[in-house]
């Protein structure tokens, strides 16, 4: 069996470094499992790494395509999966990192995406998200898929417009597939290690983490997107960060209440993700309230020894 290591948690938790020095005591690679970093012109609200910051560690599924373009975890396993292989190659180990949870379990379990046609219904559903509210287009599913309701925000269009769209091409919930899929074995000898913090610590590096994207130029990133021709028309502006300072620069809310939403809503993801790993399989929790990254580290490369991975 091939190795896969995924190390995971939500937004703020502290993966970044560690992943980082955890790829150089491994030989592995990094294959970002995110799904805003792939677009190019977003950088200071998806927080990645400059050239220098990943410290001659390989990265991948960074900056590979434009704000317009659509990207789905079907695309994302495909793209992985290549990069994979690419990986094992040149005899390293591929590491996920990040906190979109179903592109994890996408590559882990090799879930099975039925194909879909094009035929403008997303793109449908994107102009009404414009025109009605996301609330709007979040209880029409709601109607079709309870389970996926509650499961996805009211905010993350993307995903709502990806539940429906699947409702519309098969005529069976996703939530359904889903759970279907979620039994599945995986093909890997790997490890899942999620990192957690105590709530009260977690969101006040969240708002940190705010405060310094507002400082090294998050404004003035979405205002060049803007001039760019990228505005709320195209799905990677709806993401964190992005869609509210696009709410500020028409004049809908003040920048200080744009700011304000940002560190809201970026703690109600930072609970919706803990709540996906919660549900995970094999998963491995380090809690960063009380152990080092030295501490963690040290229990990760013992874990991958006895699990024969490294």
């Amino acid at each position: 069996m091939k190795s896969l290591i995924v190390l995971t948690g939500p937004t703020a938790v502290g993966k970044t470094q560690l992943s980082l020095s955890l790829a150089k005591a491994v030989g592995g690679e990094i294959i970002s499992a995110d799904s805003m970093q792939v677009y190019r012109h977003m950088d200071i609200g998806t927080a990645k790494l400059s050239k220098d910051e990943m410290q001659g560690v390989c990265h991948h599924l960074i900056d590979c395509l434009e704000p317009t373009e659509p990207f789905s975890v079907a695309q994302f396993q495909k793209m992985a999966a290549e990069a994979m292989e690419e990986i094992y190659k040149r005899g390293h180990i591929p590491i996920l990192v990040g906190g979109t949870g179903f592109y994890i379990q996408s590559v882990l379990y090799q879930i099975s995406f039925q194909e879909e046609r094009e035929d403008g219904y997303a793109k449908q559903l994107m102009q009404e998200a414009e025109q009605i509210g996301s609330e709007a287009l979040h209880a029409r599913l709601l109607a079709v898929d309870p389970a996926s309701a509650e499961a996805i925000h009211p905010n993350n269009v993307k995903r709502v417009i990806r539940a429906l769209s699947y409702y519309h091409f098969h005529q069976t919930p996703i939530s359904q597939h889903n759970k279907e899929q979620r039994v599945r074995q995986s093909e890997y000898n790997f490890a899942y290690f999620v990192l957690t913090r105590e709530r009260a610590q977690l969101y006040a590096r969240i708002d940190e983490r705010v405060e310094e994207m507002f400082a090294q130029g998050l404004l003035e990133e979405v205002e060049e997107l803007c001039r760019l021709g990228y505005d709320s028309a195209h799905v990677a502006m709806q993401g964190l960060g992005y869609k509210q300072l696009l709410a500020y620069l028409r004049g809908e809310i003040s920048l200080l209440e744009a700011k304000e939403r940002i560190k809201q809503e970026t703690r109600h993801f930072a609970k919706r993700q803990l709540t996906w790993f919660r549900r995970e399989r094999d998963t491995i929790w380090f809690d960063r309230s009380t152990l080092s990254e030295e501490d963690v580290l040290a229990q990760m490369l013992q874990i991958l020894k006895q699990k024969g991975i490294v």
